[in-house]
């Protein structure tokens, strides 16, 4: 089955928690804090892979969560940082936001992309002693890691792109020009996914063609097949119109071929700014007028065209070396640049901006909104007196208790941060 469109959930893994631990060794006094580091959590990483062709994976698992980092442990030993996941998928798959659409990532040439880091490790209570503070009772958690639901769009990566009605011939050119071997029959819509064939033009030159399912009439707003496979032309350099000359299906070829053009532009002006190439298939039952006809209409209309018979070969080595001339004159293949954060993805990669919002219930507790405090509230021990100065410390410099005070709080209020309740001091 081909799969081209899927939505998954991918989440990296959070780094592993600090130790407090206190050397304990026989006749060695005051040994000190020595609790370690937590290791690394694992990141999520893309992987093009030539031998996947299709999302199919992606329908039956829409998960993907990396592993935590391991936690620090006593002697200062650092916990072991976390495998990262790799995820294989097709080349070509654009990976994109599914809230946002923001492109992540263009899986069509280079490395792996790393999508989702891993969060770091926390630090261990050996890290806090200073002459001041000897026997640092605390440790910090390790980071959370990155949480994204994203959209993988498959859009083949070929040079070339067959355009044109069912039936035209498409499936049989691409055979006889090419390795592939698409299912060819006698009635509409028999070819149901893109077939990708390698068409030989010399040693050591070739290029890639991909046989588009037909398109109909309506095709761009979403009648019958085409517009589920549009996306596949849309990294084409080129592409080659396939039109029935001989009428054969009882159409007019010249209807036939401002249709489809059309149908390209409603759903991407891109496409309709594709050079093209008019191959005018079954000629070998066309009548000469009918040919010389269609000629006129399109070298008038500005295209070049190829008259062929894709059942006889008849013309299709002259049509083979043309789009290897056009190639050559073409820019590569499409590749869509990385977009940046948005300014709200932004805003919560870097704490939300630090911003809270506060609020009185109707039992008069003070409740305080901040998602950035989330980590900060993991980091602190309610039963540790330096962890607790430190917390206030947060509160302070973020301008919360500042803004409690403006509220005309008063001493002995309750605050309720995250379902941790305390009663305010001035």
């Amino acid at each position: 089955m081909f799969i081209d469109k899927a939505v998954i959930k991918i989440r990296s893994g959070d780094g592993g928690d600090g130790a407090v631990s206190f050397h304990r060794e026989k006749y060695v006094a005051a040994g000190g804090p020595d609790g370690g580091d937590g290791g690394k959590g694992g990141d999520i990483v893309f992987a093009a892979d030539d031998n996947f062709s299709t999302l199919i994976d992606f329908r039956y698992k829409r998960e993907y969560i990396a592993d935590k980092g391991q936690n620090g442990s006593s002697r200062n030993c650092t916990g072991k940082n976390a495998q990262d996941l790799i995820i294989k998928v097709p080349r070509g798959t654009l990976i994109r936001d599914a809230g946002t659409g923001r492109i992540m990532a263009d899986m069509s040439s280079g490395g792996p992309k790393v999508l989702a880091a891993g969060g770091k490790g926390g630090k261990g209570n050996a890290r806090f002693a200073t002459p001041t503070r000897q026997i640092p009772r605390f440790a910090k958690p390790g980071f959370l890691g990155e949480e994204y639901n994203i959209s993988l769009e498959l859009k083949l990566i070929a040079d070339v792109g067959l355009v044109g009605f069912p039936n035209v011939g498409k499936s049989t050119l691409i055979s006889v020009v090419s390795a592939a071997k698409p299912k060819i029959a006698g009635y509409h819509f028999t070819t149901l996914t893109p077939v990708l064939g390698v068409v030989k033009v010399d040693e050591g030159k070739s290029f890639v063609m991909a046989d588009i399912p037909g398109l109909i009439e309506g095709a761009a707003d979403g009648t019958g097949l085409g517009h589920e496979f549009l996306r596949h032309v849309e990294r084409c350099r080129l592409i080659v119109h396939v039109v029935d000359v001989s009428g054969s299906e009882g159409r007019d070829p010249k209807s036939d071929f401002q249709i489809i053009n059309r149908e390209l532009a409603n759903f991407s002006e891109e496409l309709a700014m594709l050079p093209q190439i008019v191959a005018a298939n079954k000629c070998d039952i066309a009548s000469d007028e009918q040919i010389e006809e269609f000629g006129k209409f399109i070298t008038d209309s500005g295209y070049k065209l190829y008259p062929v018979s894709a059942a006889t070969t008849k013309g299709t080595k002259e049509l083979v070396g043309e789009i290897s001339a056009e190639l050559d004159k073409l820019p590569p293949v499409k590749e869509y640049e990385v977009q940046p954060l948005t300014p709200k993805e932004l805003d919560e990669k870097l704490g939300a901006g630090e911003k809270f919002e506060i609020t009185v219930g109707d039992d008069g507790v003070y409740y305080v909104k901040a998602e950035w405090l989330l980590h900060i509230m993991r980091t602190v021990d309610m039963d540790d007196y330096s962890s607790l100065q430190y917390f206030q410390r947060v509160l302070r410099s973020r301008g919360i208790i500042d803004k409690l005070e403006q509220m005309n709080i008063k001493e002995g209020d309750t605050v309720n941060i995250f379902g941790f309740e305390f009663d305010f001091v001035l």
